[in-house]
């Protein structure tokens, strides 16, 4: 099989600032990404079609037959099974939406056809589309105990060693080597705790399932994670989450709430940094889309902060219910910042933002990222300047 996951327009351009730079199919939801999802359901490598700014480092790879799978339509053992059953030239649609197609043609971003193609309607099992920000943490905790199941399955879970460490539903937790637990409680009765391969999960943690703890990634002493939280590998995260994603590789390693979030990849939320996720009223909450350039109603009463990569806030910063902070911005103030802080800002709402230097902030990126022993490559550069110049 030659799969190929491709974004649908309209539901990239609601998934920004996430997707800004990187396809649908990269983006975290439960423990894996969504390439990683397809991986493991189809057994087969996985190429993306996505926008031209980001072909270099997320590149099509075309055969003779391909298989475009929408990279918004999370993965079920009754969807892959019936995609596999596809004949040249046959497609699955749902509602309007196509899901799959099989076809010798190497198709290009947004230039999909039909019109020689036999379509069938989906009507097995309901499909989990992720085309709007809130679907994500909305499908978070489903999406873990979908994963914990693959991961795990036909495996045996290292050991929880430490006296001092509370478990409870032992058989729903999920340790792999290396991790390191000390005088911690795991409660996965109502959802799977999965730590990954050298995770640390420092004193006196809480985490209560259904929650992912990536590889490498830390809990910090004292952190409470609620349920439907993943921590993507090489995240640092302490104070109170939940219902939230790290993608990898971010922090907020210091106390503050996060809740009903979407955090990208290099980030850091400084210490007591707090967000709102439900308005004064209980009224629904309206989030800037991309797709329309203005905010709508998520008809969510609850619903936090969506920042891309790269971008931080200073000490104290207070996020706004339905805040969407672009790449690599630099927030910090004592105000509730605005609903929507554009790509590459500086500054706070009581100081005013200003345009972040292109050049200062890729430096600043790979100051964070020489932390990690990483830095920037030049496919990655060149996309941070596409997005900073079509703001």
């Amino acid at each position: 099989m030659n799969i190929i996951l491709f974004d649908q327009p309209s539901f990239r351009n609601q998934l920004k600032p996430i997707t800004l730079t990187r396809p649908i199919g990269n983006v975290r939801v439960g423990t894996l990404t969504i390439d990683e999802k397809w991986q493991k359901y189809l057994n087969a490598d996985i190429s993306f079609l996505t926008e031209g700014y980001l072909s270099k480092k997320y590149s099509t790879t075309y055969a003779e037959q391909n298989i475009y799978i929408n990279a918004s339509c999370l993965p079920n053992e009754h969807f892959a099974n019936a995609i596999s059953k596809l004949c040249e030239n046959e497609a699955l649609m749902s509602n309007g939406i196509l899901l799959a197609l099989i076809t010798s043609q190497k198709l290009t971003f947004g230039e999909i056809s039909l019109s020689k193609t036999n379509t069938m309607e989906y009507k097995e099992s309901e499909i989990t589309i992720i085309s709007e920000l809130p679907h994500l943490f909305l499908n978070n905790g489903s999406q873990i105990s979908a994963d914990f199941k693959k991961i795990t399955l036909g495996r045996k879970s290292a050991p929880i060693e430490d006296k001092y460490t509370a478990v409870y539903n032992e058989d729903y937790i999920f340790i792999e080597e290396g991790a390191s637990i000390k005088a911690s409680i795991l409660n996965a009765e109502n959802g799977p705790i999965y730590i990954g391969r050298n995770a640390v999960i420092q004193e006196g943690s809480l985490i209560i399932g259904p929650a992912s703890i990536g590889e490498n990634a830390m809990v910090a002493f004292g952190a409470k994670i609620r349920p439907n939280t993943t921590l993507g590998p090489v995240s640092r995260v302490g104070g109170e989450v939940g219902n939230s994603i790290f993608h990898g590789y971010s922090n907020k390693a210091h106390d503050g709430f996060l809740g009903n979030s979407y955090i990208g990849e290099w980030c850091n939320l400084g210490a007591n940094t707090n967000n709102s996720n439900l308005k004064n009223d209980y009224k629904t909450v309206k989030l800037y889309n991309y797709d329309i350039k203005a905010l709508y109603d998520t008809h969510e009463t609850f619903c936090g902060t969506f920042m891309g990569d790269y971008s931080k806030a200073g000490i104290s910063t207070m996020f706004n219910t339905g805040t969407v902070v672009g790449v690599s911005s630099n927030i910090f103030g004592s105000d509730f910042q605005e609903k929507f802080i554009d790509s590459f800002s500086w500054g706070g709402k009581s100081e005013g933002y200003q345009a972040y230097r292109f050049e200062k902030a890729i430096e600043v990126i790979n100051a964070t990222m020489a932390r990690r022993e990483k830095s920037l490559s030049s496919d990655e550069i060149e996309i941070l300047s596409y997005i900073s110049q079509n703001k």
